[in-house]
């Protein structure tokens, strides 16, 4: 019992220390997306600011309100989940150290400064969506899966892959895994039914982002600057950015690929992945390699948003989050 006790007290400490680091209010990037609904037309990322206008007129305390408590249900979710998986410190040492480096991580400091952010809303459902696949519910979670996409198509990255996973280790008729089973017939079904929507809808975003995308430039631009709370600059950077064709993004961003990922500062601060990973492998050494080769490969999905968008220090912070969920 007072391992529990001291277990929960140190994870919530670390999580509290590194909240504290970098916590503020949502800034107006993150609040001109709150901002953004299908008033226009069809949109990317349209979802969350609908539901939002439903239930809250838009300014800037209710978008703090939601943004604080979404960020909040995130950060128990992680929290109970993480004491629920390592509740004793001399049994389960390397999940407890696997934990604690969790909430010291790049992902837990970052989260808090970038409070607002429609990706919050992405891992929350890339929890439930987990949850679902261990209960079986493989259509449920492809629905929400399409939900995510709806609120941002960086669940593609984020979401598809750790969850591919999760259905991989749901599957196993083994205690030893092997590549023979991801032909496995019944899992080929469950992995074509929860993919299936979700690819469709993946085309449809993008090929509409290719045809009508910059036909809202100047409608989003007027509909911020005339919020009292975004600036001329901002308001011309978010309408661009829901605006301009993914293949501007994929040939403007792909060529400092390499860069981003080997040469960018911001890869020291991501070596700590490397440790946990080898908290990981000890265990899975017991499963089977196969599995922890495509664990390394779910986990490390998100960084090919390197691709496409230039938010380096946000994109190699993902890691802990998947490797976190796939964990």
């Amino acid at each position: 019992m007072k391992g529990k006790v001291l277990l929960a007290l140190l994870y919530f400490y670390a999580l509290i220390f590194s909240v504290l680091k970098t916590i503020r209010f949502p800034n107006e990037w993150s609040e001109a997306h709150w901002l953004i609904d299908y008033r226009f037309g069809f949109i990317k990322r349209g979802l969350a600011g609908q539901i939002l206008g439903f239930f809250f007129q838009k300014n800037e305390f209710n978008i703090l309100l939601i943004s604080a408590v979404i960020l909040l249900i995130l950060y128990g979710c992680i929290y109970f989940i993480a004491l629920k998986q390592a509740n004793n410190i001399s049994q389960n040492i390397y999940r407890v150290i696997f934990y604690l480096i969790f909430f010291l991580s790049q992902y837990v400091v970052l989260s808090a400064h970038i409070i607002g952010y429609l990706d919050h809303i992405v891992f929350l459902l890339t929890i439930l969506i987990i949850y679902l696949i261990r209960k079986n519910l493989i259509f449920l979670s492809s629905i929400l899966v399409c939900i995510s996409l709806l609120i941002h198509e960086i669940s593609f990255f984020l979401t598809i892959p750790i969850s591919l996973f999760a259905l991989i280790v749901a599957e196993m008729s083994n205690e030893k895994f092997s590549f023979k089973e991801v032909f496995n017939l019944k899992l080929l079904k469950k992995s074509i039914l929860f993919l299936v929507f979700p690819a469709v809808l993946m085309f449809f975003l993008s090929y509409y982002q290719e045809i009508y995308g910059k036909d809202h430039y100047l409608s989003l631009f007027n509909y911020f600057n005339g919020s009292g709370f975004i600036k001329k600059d901002i308001a011309d950077l978010v309408a661009t950015s829901y605006t301009e064709k993914f293949t501007h993004y994929l040939a403007t961003e792909s060529k400092s690929f390499v860069i981003k990922m080997i040469y960018h500062k911001s890869f020291a601060f991501s070596l700590p992945i490397l440790f946990l990973l080898f908290i990981v492998y000890k265990e899975y050494q017991r499963i089977g390699l196969p599995l922890f080769f495509l664990f390394m490969m779910a986990v490390f999905s998100p960084l090919l948003l390197h691709f496409v968008a230039w938010d380096t220090y946000r994109i190699w912070a993902f890691p802990y989050m998947t490797m976190f969920l796939g964990y």
